[in-house]
């Protein structure tokens, strides 16, 4: 199957769509049997099965796995209560070989058609026709829940609460020719209202990267495939402007704090690999989040707030709320101030730094590509041979140009169907998989860099033929 691409007539491509795919059931034990356990249709006896793990070295391990009509039991709620994990993963009717029909799609209804009965992980969905048509919808099954709040863990047992068969294409989100003339992505939230209780929120995207792609886009008056690598590149650290402004404020002419204040001024415009603002600013708001979050969290409750609790990722917005109000009691007790908060998460932005010395924090020396082949990491000797290199690389999570050591963009690629020739695709890791092919990692160094390689393979050069015995 071809996974993302063009037929000639229709050009589609993926984003994750962070949706809410998994939901606790609590479990209903038999009180006077506790191989039982309470369904709509009675009780029944837990389905068990025994797990053996290898362990180099060391004796094996086995483990006991109970499974319900709703899943495998994975650990026990609050009031004890074991609980089973009804995922979209374990139904056999989330998954099929519909994606194929694609390659006869002719025009984006057709294809949409094709998105809402195809089996894969759901995923954003964005297709673009020969005519000028563009849509989005999500490609996958979607369960109909029914009669329970899927945010919460609690009991199925009763009956009219579950998920009551799938979602019809009929009811799927959809926007098709939007009349900004642009879609966007980028892992956010795509919906609100009727549409997102459908989707659930299963850990979106801040969404300051979709709000630059969407403001790329809507500049453009018409659009090139060089346009579209323009945006994908695009690592201007806007998210972090307002971040920069607190802390040079919060610097002052602090003589002490001198070195930190120049590098910010020198930098922190762009996710570049040479420039130390930016890893500094970024750290900067790291530290201000956990602190305030860690108040939040602990000092509320009467317990010492620390200030190494990772905050969620939709905190920003509350964030910002607090530290324009700056509320005494929210002020983690360690610090007499707001602003003493302030200069200590600057101090600390330092950390991991060559001799602490600010203008040698370039955000190159924390962001650098670690790919590992599966034996690179087994077998350290073959890492040299099996691994890509571990390349500074600009950009980060929060701008269009989305790369960190262990994540970012698994392919950019534009074409417009009819025009693949005009097209460009970069993968990371290169298409080989075999570390004696001379192809390995052909086309990585043009991901890293961000240079335009064919979409199109042009004329063969190589052929390998698989010839069976006799």
């Amino acid at each position: 199957m071809v996974v993302v691409g063009s037929n000639g007539h229709v050009a589609w491509g993926f984003a994750n769509t962070y949706g809410d795919w998994v939901d606790l059931v609590e479990l209903e034990v038999d009180p006077h049997d506790s191989r039982r356990y309470r369904t709509p249709e009675g009780f029944k006896a837990f389905e068990e099965h025994a797990e053996t793990i290898r362990v180099h070295g060391a004796p094996s391990r086995t483990l006991s796995v109970r499974r319900t009509v709703w899943g495998p039991v994975i650990d026990s709620g609050s009031h004890g209560r074991p609980r089973a994990l009804r995922w979209l993963a374990h139904d056999a009717e989330a998954t099929n070989l519909k994606l194929i029909g694609m390659e006869r799609a002719r025009d984006v209804h057709e294809a949409m058609q094709v998105a809402h009965v195809s089996g894969i992980p759901p995923q954003n969905f964005i297709v673009a026709d020969s005519a000028g048509n563009i849509a989005w919808t999500v490609m996958g099954r979607i369960p109909r829940r029914h009669g329970y709040d899927p945010r919460l863990p609690g009991s199925w047992a009763g009956g009219g609460r579950g998920w009551i068969g799938w979602l019809p294409p009929d009811e799927y989100p959809r926007v098709v020719n939007p009349a900004s003339g642009a879609l966007w992505a980028a892992n956010a939230r795509a919906v609100d209202g009727r549409a997102l209780a459908v989707l659930g929120d299963g850990g979106y995207a801040l969404g300051a990267r979709a709000m630059q792609i969407r403001d790329g886009l809507l500049a453009l008056r018409s659009a090139t495939e060089a346009d579209m690598l323009a945006i994908q590149l695009d690592d201007r650290a806007l998210f972090l402007a307002r971040w920069r402004r607190l802390l040079l404020q919060a610097l002052g002419d602090d003589p002490a704090r001198d070195a930190l204040r120049r590098a910010v001024e020198d930098g922190a415009a762009r996710a570049s690999v040479d420039d130390a603002g930016y890893r500094l600013v970024r750290a900067f708001r790291h530290q201000v989040a956990a602190r305030v979050w860690s108040t939040i969290v602990l000092g509320c409750g009467g317990l010492h707030a620390g200030d190494g609790l990772p905050a969620p990722r939709q905190f920003e917005g509350a964030l910002w709320r607090v530290l324009d109000a700056r509320p005494k009691h929210l002020l983690n007790p360690r610090y007499a101030s707001w602003h003493e908060l302030l200069l200590a998460a600057a101090d600390a932005a330092t950390d991991g730094c060559a001799r602490r010395d600010p203008a040698r924090c370039t955000w190159g020396d924390a962001n650098v590509a670690s790919i590992r082949h599966p034996l690179g990491r087994a077998i350290p000797l073959l890492g040299d041979w099996l691994d890509m290199p571990a390349t500074p690389l600009p950009g980060d999570t929060h701008m269009p140009r989305v790369q960190r050591p262990q994540m970012g963009a698994s392919e950019r690629f534009a074409v417009a169907p009819g025009r693949e020739a005009l097209g460009y695709f970069h993968m990371p890791a290169g298409q080989s998989a075999h570390p004696m092919s001379p192809f390995y990692d052909a086309g990585h160094r043009a991901w890293e860099e961000g240079r335009a390689t064919p979409f199109l393979p042009g004329p063969a050069r190589h052929r390998l033929s698989l010839t069976p015995d006799g």
